[in-house]
């Protein structure tokens, strides 16, 4: 039933809940609105509550979303607010990503203990990560060394870290701005060696298609360059059926009306990688990312994707 607040459906970790509060502040400027105009609905998902096992054998990005979704569908939520690189590329009937908030940093960051930068960690050391991606390119750039998986939020993460179950991790530079953790990082890592996920440091919100109201209020909020950006990258996820059971990287960037995307895959141990460039007009953005995604993939070969899932 349709309501005059608008409810904005998040998770309940402290970075989802940041995320929401930043769409409710944006919204509450854009149309001179008073907080008490929003309702925040804390939903756990799946993806919160299985912490024993990787997501690539629980059920991948979805996990992230599908109660969210449910709520959405069901109209108990307005709007839900999401972190783009957890939304699958294909979404559920009557649903849409109908704006994304400007992109933060795309950069992971590297928190060590050990040592400050993961080029100076010892042989041997243990860095957890929960990313497959990320647990690839660590292993190109360091076999030496073990990677582990790491699962839970980022406090939960951090406070691994402390209490020295491993010798650094990784984490979004993005969310731990969104977090005022930014003081805790030691190394940001290049986008050219370590490059992002596809979506990676942009807020996407999700709503029900034909909602009027909804689009209307969410119009003013949306950033037309991270939209486009986005939509090359999941573009050339969704050409490689890519999810949380597949090591991928890509990165658009906007310059006035041009697109310039570069992706990555690598096989889980990080042993083989590919790499591709492509460019053209912005407007073109979803077929520059999809027709990447096929020639790399084709560059890559069918024996590249076997066993990954």
């Amino acid at each position: 039933m349709q309501t005059d607040v608008l409810r904005i459906g998040t998770r309940g970790s402290a970075l989802a809940l940041a995320q929401a509060h930043e769409t409710r502040a944006r919204l509450m400027a854009a149309h001179g609105l008073p907080e008490a105009a929003f309702e925040i609905v804390v939903i756990t998902t799946s993806g919160d509550r299985i912490q024993d096992r990787p997501l690539s054998e629980a059920g991948g990005k979805g996990l992230f979303t599908r109660e969210i979704e449910e709520a959405l569908l069901s109209g108990r939520i307005d709007i839900a607010v999401h972190s783009s690189k957890d939304m699958p590329t294909r979404l559920p009937e009557g649903l849409e990503l109908s704006a994304f908030l400007e992109r933060e940093d795309v950069r992971d960051a590297f928190i060590g203990r050990a040592a400050p930068r993961l080029a100076e960690l010892p042989h041997g050391a243990v860095v957890g990560s929960s990313s497959l991606r990320r647990q690839a390119l660590i292993r190109r750039l360091r076999p030496d060394i073990e990677v582990v998986t790491f699962r839970g939020n980022v406090q939960t993460r951090l406070r691994k870290l402390e209490e020295g179950q491993v010798a650094g991790t990784l984490l979004a530079h993005a969310g731990l701005r969104r977090l005022d953790l930014s003081h805790i990082v030691t190394e940001l890592l290049p986008v050219d060696s370590f490059p992002p996920a596809p979506g990676q440091g942009a807020i996407c919100i999700e709503s029900r298609i034909g909602d009027a109201r909804t689009l209307a209020l969410l119009g003013p909020i949306g950033h037309e360059a991270t939209a486009l950006a986005l939509a090359c990258e999941r573009a050339f996820l969704a050409a490689l059926d890519g999810s949380c059971r597949t090591p991928i990287a890509g990165h658009a960037r906007i310059d006035g009306d041009r697109l310039a995307f570069s992706g990555t895959i690598l096989t889980p141990d990080g042993r083989e990688v590919h790499e591709i460039e492509a460019q053209g007009r912005a407007a073109d953005a979803a077929r520059i990312g999809a027709d990447a995604g096929e020639r790399i993939r084709a560059r890559a070969g069918p024996g590249f994707f076997a066993g990954w899932g």
